[in-house]
């Protein structure tokens, strides 16, 4: 197991040997266990037990008195009974990490679910608790990390060695656009990546592994999952296992790691329901009162050294759209590059459904990306934000009722929605149109010459689901 040398199975005489356990399971609530030790030797908090000849691991959570604690299991407890031995381990619960994990399909205690070989023997293990690098050794992020996705990179640019989250309801395409920005990262991106499915649906799972092995990144990949039939504990638990994989390689072996992480909500939905199993009272709209402090011992520990660095992708549901609930806005706080998807462009078919106006980024300045990108931005934004300041008076009275300057704006502004939208290359068998990837430079001439007025004369549809500007104006010139 993963907390503990295998010891020999049988004595000398041949009998089984016997459970070397110094405490008892006293009582059982789902997944939280009662388990009483002798005094003064209780286990510390986060210390990892095995329960029983069968090893089943659990977390400790609390000390209840002198001699009791209680813990979280992180696998089934279907048959465990009162009275079971346990043993604790004497520290936290431990995962394989370094090459031999690449290419693998890991769940949080680092057991192999691929069907494939077991991990050699020796490979090493880390604890999945683990303190942040000190500030002082911690490096800021400032380069630019380019997707290829022309509304990211021009409105909303990604940090290397940053935190982005994708922020939206059901239904919005969270899991779509972290797809996509997984097949473009991985083409420009030469280091490795560590995908945690925190939650995550077996569909899911099971295209993320075909996807990855068909688009021939998954021998420089190790995914993690947590999945929605299992324990909350081990959807708790995770993110951090994946994590852990994630800083051996860049504390270790100096190497940049590509973090995806799909859904971080799930996570705190996790926690949640272990403090309730817990008997922990709940805070704010149910959720769990350590709320901040385990977002912040996730979140914290994402960040660069010097030479190397961690980027993270995250997703993140939205709960019935509504962007002020405690766990989005704790999830927020520790971002660089912040993602909103609208559910209304969505029901207009533009796609990706990016919010320009509500996302936001902290490398969107002069001083990072440079002047010209930094004004073309301004600009893009001041439009769009000028039509949606005008679209009730649109709606009541007609284009015919603005003055010519708003017309104008507002034609341009269009034309730049729709520019923005692109087609995406993990959709295309199911729209049956090529996905497009713009580079950076492109996007920023395309979007300069509509500002300008090149397109004011082109149809709108023309510059819908295109690549480059270069494009838009052929399927103008063919009158699309």
């Amino acid at each position: 197991m993963p907390v503990a040398r295998e010891r020999a199975a049988h004595d000398g005489g041949g009998r089984a040997e016997p459970w070397p356990s110094s405490g008892n399971v006293t009582a059982i609530r789902g997944a939280v266990l009662d388990i009483r030790f002798a005094a003064g030797a209780l286990p510390h908090i986060d210390e990892a037990l095995e329960i029983g000849p069968d090893r089943l691991v659990a977390e400790v959570q609390s000390h209840l008195d002198d001699v009791t604690i209680r813990a979280i299991a992180l696998q089934p407890v279907g048959g465990l009974r009162r009275g079971t031995g346990v043993r604790a381990t004497g520290g936290p619960v431990t995962v394989p990490v370094g090459e031999a994990v690449l290419g693998r399909v890991l769940d949080v205690l680092g057991g192999v679910q691929d069907h494939g070989p077991p991990l050699p023997a020796d490979t090493p293990r880390w604890p999945i608790h683990r303190a942040p690098p000190p500030l002082s050794g911690q490096t800021a992020a400032t380069t630019v990390f380019e997707t290829g996705i022309k509304v990211i990179d021009l409105l909303i640019p990604l940090a290397q060695g940053g935190k982005a989250a994708m922020f939206g309801g059901a239904g919005v395409g969270k899991t779509v656009l972290l797809m996509e920005l997984i097949r473009a990262m991985v083409e420009r991106y030469r280091g490795i990546s560590v995908f945690a499915g925190i939650g995550e649906r077996l569909r899911e799972g099971h295209e993320l592994l075909s996807d990855m092995h068909d688009s021939g990144v998954l021998a420089r990949t190790c995914l993690v999952f947590g999945q929605m039939n299992e324990p909350p504990g081990a959807r708790w638990r995770v993110g951090l296992t994946a994590l852990t994989v994630a800083e051996f390689f860049r504390d270790t072996r100096h190497t940049d790691v590509l973090l995806l992480i799909d859904n971080v909500f799930r996570f705190v939905q996790a926690g949640s329901e272990v403090s309730g199993l817990l008997g922990r009272l709940p805070s704010r709209v149910g959720y769990q009162p350590t709320l901040a402090s385990e977002v912040a011992a996730l979140q914290e520990r994402i960040t660069s050294v010097a030479g190397a660095a961690i980027t993270a992708v995250e997703a993140v549901y939205v709960p019935a759209d509504d962007f002020t609930d405690p766990a989005v806005t704790a999830i927020s706080g520790h971002l660089d590059s912040i993602i909103m998807l609208s559910r209304e462009m969505a029901a207009e078919g533009m796609y990706p459904a990016i919010d320009p106006l509500a996302s936001a980024s902290v490398l969107l300045d002069a001083a990072v990306v440079g002047a010209a990108h930094a004004a073309v931005a301004g600009e893009v934004r001041a439009a769009l934000a000028r039509w949606r300041d005008l679209r009730d008076v649109i709606a009541l009275l007609g284009m015919e009722e603005l003055g010519a300057q708003d017309r104008l704006v507002v034609n341009r502004a269009r034309r730049l929605q729709r520019f923005l939208a692109q087609p995406f290359m993990v959709t295309a068998a199911f729209t049956g149109t090529a996905g497009r990837s713009v580079p950076l430079a492109e996007t920023l001439r395309g979007c300069r010459a509509i500002l300008d007025g090149a397109a004011d004369g082109w149809p709108e549809a023309a510059l819908y689901m295109v690549g480059d500007i270069d494009e838009a104006r052929a399927r103008a010139a063919q009158g699309t």
